[in-house]
């Protein structure tokens, strides 16, 4: 069992948008810069207004980038500027991080005058819609990805990501300095920073902790410093979970190996096997085999049932003699 240490909701201000955007999107501020620091996003998905404006804004969602571009420009056009400006207020656009208007389109009069009465930023963009939200999209994916912090060990083994959770005192840290010496390389000792980013978990290390093992009789080394740059990384794709759980504690175990158990993280499923742990088994080597077994079965193997396979075709066999 996982449990989170923290749980983090992120969001980003307006301003710090537009630095991060100023590259791949190219953003102008056009309007209301009294709200770049104190206005923040904090969903990656991006709502055109569309048909808010014409009054349906039942889904008009707060903490989204709200776009206007060339169809929202051309409905605009046909209204006068009392009913353009009505138009703007029934939006609510006190609840809305900012406006983004696309297409090097330029934003009614009456959208930024209301925006700096109430400081909501208006933002340009010379891409079109479609480029716009790619892009914008991508760029607040990544920045506000689902995050929690856990207890465990995170390794880069075989090119895979593999996870090692288990209570305090297991042997987590021995096992990764033990896997260190075999080649592998360590991402994060103790403190694993989890992402979720589109449907993949990426793991890395909190930068107090990046390159350091606490081992106890030895207390903090640096991992770089021992065994080479080679020996560490900075992040990773988490693929694989192995719990440690004590001997008299991990209760019936699968001797044959035919149940596949999954961990499931921040709404991600991926494969897990838990090794019962007492004095005298080499946990490395145990490690390195489990992450043998998931590349051998990734690729349509599977030595458990091709062997219960093997013993019912003999069973079979001797039943028809």
């Amino acid at each position: 069992m996982i449990e989170p240490i923290v749980t983090e909701e992120k969001q980003v201000s307006v301003a710090e948008f537009c630095r991060l955007a100023e590259s791949s999107i190219g953003i102008d501020v056009a309007a209301g810069r009294g709200g770049l620091e104190t206005r923040f996003i904090s969903s990656d998905r991006v709502q055109k207004l569309g048909l808010a404006l014409a009054g349906f804004n039942d889904y008009v969602r707060p903490g989204r980038i709200q776009m206007i571009g060339n169809n929202e420009i051309k409905f605009l056009e046909k209204m006068d500027s009392e009913e353009r400006e009505a138009a703007f207020k029934k939006l609510d656009l006190q609840r809305t991080p900012c406006v983004l208007v696309t297409k090097g389109l330029e934003p009614p009069l009456e959208l930024k005058r209301i925006a700096d009465d109430i400081n909501v930023p208006v933002l340009a963009t010379k891409l079109v819609s479609s480029q716009a939200i790619n892009l914008t999209t991508e760029l607040l994916r990544e920045r506000l990805a689902r995050e929690i912090m856990i207890h465990g060990v995170l390794m880069e083994m075989g090119g895979i990501g593999v996870l090692i959770t288990g209570e305090s005192g297991i042997g987590k840290s021995e096992s990764a300095l033990d896997l260190i010496t075999r080649g592998h390389r360590l991402v994060a000792d103790d403190a694993v920073c989890v992402r979720r980013i589109g449907s993949r978990l990426f793991g890395t290390s909190p930068k107090m902790t990046f390159e350091h093992l606490e081992i106890r009789g030895l207390g903090i080394v640096n991992v770089r410093e021992l065994f080479g740059v080679a020996a560490v990384c900075e992040n990773i794709p988490i693929d694989l979970f192995i719990e440690f759980q004590r001997w008299d504690d991990a209760g019936a175990i699968d001797r044959i190996g035919l149940e596949q158990l999954e961990q499931e993280l921040l709404g991600v499923s991926r494969r897990k096997f838990a090794l019962p742990v007492r004095p005298g088994r080499n946990i490395a080597t145990l490690v390195e085999t489990a992450v043998k077994i998931f590349l051998t079965q990734n690729a349509g193997f599977n030595a458990a049932a091709e062997m219960l396979l093997k013993h019912s075709q003999a069973v079979s066999s001797n039943s028809n003699v």
